[in-house]
């Protein structure tokens, strides 16, 4: 069973930056076999893709994040990072990281979780 933990959530002003940590535990397979998605889920709205890396660094951004932020793995920590900057009120959401097989956007072609972190923007 895959288990993911994200870290690094908080209270940031406008135009400040965070960084986000996503631990994964992956009994049976090794952690370079899976993509990891990041996605965040504003109140009201859907849950929406922000970033994905795959085990060969292949990286895919959502426009609405495209030069601001940065997703990046340590395979030797089992671990994938996403680098905010420039944040804004409108990133405000829970923040949540996905593993899966394929390299993919779709929150539904992801199998396992986190239980996100919260990330707040004030202006």
């Amino acid at each position: 069973q895959v288990q993911l933990v994200e870290s690094g959530g908080g209270l940031v002003q406008a135009g400040g930056s965070l960084r986000l940590s996503c631990a994964a535990s992956v009994p049976g397979r090794t952690f370079i076999s899976y993509t990891v998605g990041w996605f965040r889920q504003a109140p009201g709205k859907e849950r929406e893709f922000v970033a994905a890396i795959a085990g060969n660094n292949y990286i895919w951004y959502a426009d609405s994040v495209k030069g601001r932020f940065a997703v990046s793995r340590d395979n030797s920590k089992n671990t994938v990072y996403l680098q905010m900057n420039s944040l804004s009120p409108d990133d405000t959401a829970v923040y949540y990281c996905a593993a899966g097989g394929a390299f993919s956007i779709v929150t539904t072609d992801y199998g396992y979780w986190g239980q996100g972190t919260q990330v707040t923007v004030s202006s």
